[in-house]
């Protein structure tokens, strides 16, 4: 907070809508009926479509992705995965992805911003993403056509997309961990 008020920030925020332990949070009317990333818009006062205009406020770093393509090998065909969320790692059947094609997985420390990844999500083939950060890029910045999307947490913990995606089947843990409606 220090860092805000040196930077004069003179309203801040708070925009967690899932802490236990808060009722200020809870308490808030569209707690019950929005989806994190709605609740999170509404409680700033910003319309949920400019959501989806996240490429009207990123200055891309060309040189920088150019970079990591080359870095990469300058594939001609490939598929970019992402399977590690913040407390999860996917499981997925790259058996799908075509013999011919690359397959390139988005590990930390392969570039300094996750916003260098944008040209090669632009080339690639496929994306197959866990709920994260990148599947957030991706629909955001309306990356690729061939979209696959591994959720990792309830519904209203998923964010809304605003794009086609295949959304992928639970593992059996986090099936277990996440299920709200079904036989018991």
């Amino acid at each position: 907070m220090q860092r805000l008020k040196n930077f004069k920030v003179d309203e801040v925020l708070c925009l967690y809508n899932a802490l236990t332990g808060h009722p200020e949070f809870t308490a808030r009317p569209e707690f019950q009926l929005m989806k994190f990333d709605q609740y999170k818009y509404s409680v700033a006062g910003v319309p949920f479509l400019k959501k989806w205009t996240l490429a009207d406020c990123v200055t891309r770093d060309y040189d920088a992705e150019d970079a990591l393509y080359k870095k990469l090998g300058s594939p001609e065909h490939f598929a970019i995965l992402h399977l590690d969320g913040s407390d999860y790692r996917a499981e997925f059947d790259s058996s799908v992805i075509p013999e011919d094609w690359q397959q390139i997985e988005i590990k930390e420390n392969m570039t300094s911003s996750v916003f260098n990844w944008i040209g090669m999500l632009s080339r690639a083939e496929s994306i197959i993403c866990v709920d994260s950060v990148f599947s957030n890029l991706v629909d955001q910045m309306n990356l690729g056509t061939d979209r696959y999307f591994i959720p990792r947490s309830h519904i209203q913990l998923t964010p809304v997309l605003g794009n086609d995606w295949t959304i992928m089947d639970f593992d059996e843990q986090t099936k277990k961990r996440v299920t709200i409606f079904g036989a018991s």
